[in-house]
């Protein structure tokens, strides 16, 4: 499951804030903050992304670099946000 997050997830980033360009380095654990991909309003859009994407609710509090600053770190935030959807439903 992660890989496929991780494919979309990568997919998304390369298309509305890299623009298309793929000769940018950008590993799993490459930092989207850090090397300015992306900025305050770009986390925005990507909580609404991950939001309507996979159908999860980000809240306020979560919206940290620990869950949103790397392909890693957004692919395994979104992975246990459905598994606890799942063990709720």
């Amino acid at each position: 499951m992660t890989s496929n997050l991780k494919t979309q997830i990568r997919a998304f980033i390369i298309e509305n804030y890299l623009f298309g360009d793929t000769s940018h380095p950008l590993d799993d654990a490459t930092s989207l903050i850090e090397n300015d991909i992306i900025d305050s309003t770009g986390v925005l859009e990507l909580v609404t992304y991950l939001e309507d994407t996979f159908q999860i609710s980000v809240h306020d509090s979560e919206i940290v670099p620990s869950n949103l600053d790397s392909i890693s770190s957004i692919a395994s935030y979104v992975a246990s946000k459905t598994i606890l959807q799942q063990s709720v439903a």
